[in-house]
C-alpha cells in the first residue's frame, strides 16, 4: 500500500498521537496525526430496504504510520471514528488496543475507525431499516476513495464484528483477515428479547414526547445485560432505601450511565441500530478470510455456544480463544492483557 492512503481529503485534524515513551522502544516513522476523511455515498446507493440515508456522507477517521497496512476497527453501537484518545474527544472508545506499541500498534498499522449509518446532523427524526450487510457495503466506498485495494485486517467487537463479518462474506477480495469479538452469525433469541424490550421503551418514549428519558431509562436496562451478576453482586449492596420508590445503590450507578447516553445517542438512532443487531444474518461457510474469534463465557448477549458453532462452521478459523470474565459482553473493553495478547498473535505476520 503506497503513501497515497495517508495523504486524502482530511477535514479536521488532531495533533498526533501521544508518542510511547516506554524505555528501549522507538518509534519507526512518525505517527500520522489522526484525520477526519469525509467520504459521499453514491447518490444511488440504497439499503436493503430501498430507502435511502439522508446523510450522504460516510464519516471515518485515519491514523497510524503513513505508508503501513491498513487495519478497519469497529466497536458497538455507542462507537464510532473516535476510536483512539485525542486532543478534542477524550479518550477514544478503544484506546487501549489502538496506540502506538498496543496490540493494534500505530508504529505498523494504518488504522480506519468509521461512524455507523445513520448518523450527522441530517441523520432522520424516525427509524431506518438497516442491516450490517448495509453497513459492510458502504466500506468499499470508503475503501476506493483511500485508493487501498484491500484491507490488511477487519477487527470487529460486538456490532462491529458483525459488520465485519458482513464484509468479509460479502468482499473476501477486499480483505485479509478477519478478528471478531463478542459476536456471531446470529442474534440469540434472548439477546433479541432484551433489545425488544428497550426498543419499546424508547418507541413509548417517543410517542410520549419524551425521547431523551426513553434513551435514558432503555440504557439502564441495556447496562444490566452487558454486565454479570457476579460483578454487580460485587460492586453493589442491596441496603434498601427508606421508603417504596426510593434508589437501590444500584439503581444510582444505572442512572448515571442512563442520564449520560442521550449526548451520543438518539431514539432514533438507537431504533436503527439495536434492530440492525437483531436482522443480522451471514453464512460461516461463505466466509473464506482466515478468522480469529475471541468470545467470552460469561457474555449473555453472545453465549459462548454460538461463537462454537460459528467457529465450527468457518472454512478458513485461525482459532477460538474463550476466556472467562467478570464484565460480561462488555469485556472486549475490560480484558485488556487478555485482548491484546490474542490481538498481536493475529496480527502479528501481517506484512510491512
Amino acid at each position: 500500500m503506497t503513501t497515497a492512503l495517508a495523504k486524502k481529503t482530511i477535514l479536521e485534524t488532531d495533533p498526533a498521537c501521544r508518542p510511547d515513551t516506554r524505555p528501549g522502544r522507538k518509534s519507526i516513522a512518525p505517527i500520522l496525526p489522526a484525520r477526519d476523511i469525509i467520504v459521499p455515498i453514491p447518490a444511488d446507493f440504497r439499503l436493503t430496504s430501498g430507502e435511502a440515508l439522508a446523510d450522504p456522507v460516510i464519516r471515518a477517521r485515519l491514523q497510524g504510520r503513513p505508508g503501513a497496512p491498513l487495519v478497519i476497527v469497529a466497536g458497538g453501537i455507542s462507537s464510532g471514528r473516535f476510536v483512539n484518545r485525542t486532543e478534542t474527544n477524550g479518550s477514544g472508545w478503544w484506546s487501549g488496543a489502538v496506540t502506538a506499541g498496543g496490540p493494534i500498534d500505530l508504529d505498523r498499522f494504518q488504522v480506519l475507525a468509521f461512524d455507523f449509518a445513520p448518523d450527522g446532523p441530517t441523520a432522520p427524526s424516525t427509524p431506518l431499516t438497516v442491516t450490517t450487510g448495509d453497513q459492510a457495503r458502504l466500506l468499499p466506498v470508503l475503501l476506493d476513495h483511500l485508493e487501498a485495494p484491500r484491507a490488511a485486517a477487519f477487527v470487529g467487537c460486538s456490532y462491529g464484528g458483525m459488520v465485519g463479518l458482513a464484509f468479509a462474506e460479502a468482499f473476501p477480495e477486499r480483505l485479509g483477515q478477519l478478528v471478531v469479538i463478542s459476536a456471531a452469525h446470529r442474534p440469540h433469541p434472548l439477546a433479541t428479547a432484551w433489545r425488544g424490550v428497550q426498543r419499546r421503551i424508547l418507541q413509548l418514549a417517543v410517542e410520549a414526547g419524551r425521547p431523551e428519558d426513553g434513551v435514558a431509562l432503555a440504557r439502564e436496562l441495556s447496562m444490566t445485560t452487558y454486565r454479570t451478576p457476579e460483578e454487580l453482586d460485587a460492586r453493589f449492596d442491596t441496603v434498601a432505601p427508606e421508603r417504596a420508590g426510593g434508589r437501590y445503590p444500584v439503581c444510582d450507578y444505572l442512572g448515571a450511565r442512563g442520564r449520560a447516553y442521550p449526548a451520543v445517542m438518539t431514539a432514533s438512532r438507537w431504533l436503527t441500530l439495536s434492530d440492525s443487531i437483531d436482522r443480522h444474518t451471514v453464512t460461516p461457510e461463505a466466509i473464506t478470510v482466515p478468522a480469529t474469534l475471541i468470545g467470552f463465557t460469561s457474555d449473555r448477549l453472545v453465549p459462548i455456544d454460538d461463537m462454537r458453532e460459528l467457529a465450527a462452521r468457518l472454512p478458513n478459523l485461525f482459532r477460538l480463544v474463550e476466556a472467562p470474565s467478570l464484565y460480561g459482553h462488555d469485556a472486549f473493553l475490560k480484558e485488556d492483557a487478555f485482548v491484546a495478547d490474542v490481538l498481536t498473535t493475529a496480527l502479528k505476520d501481517i506484512d510491512q
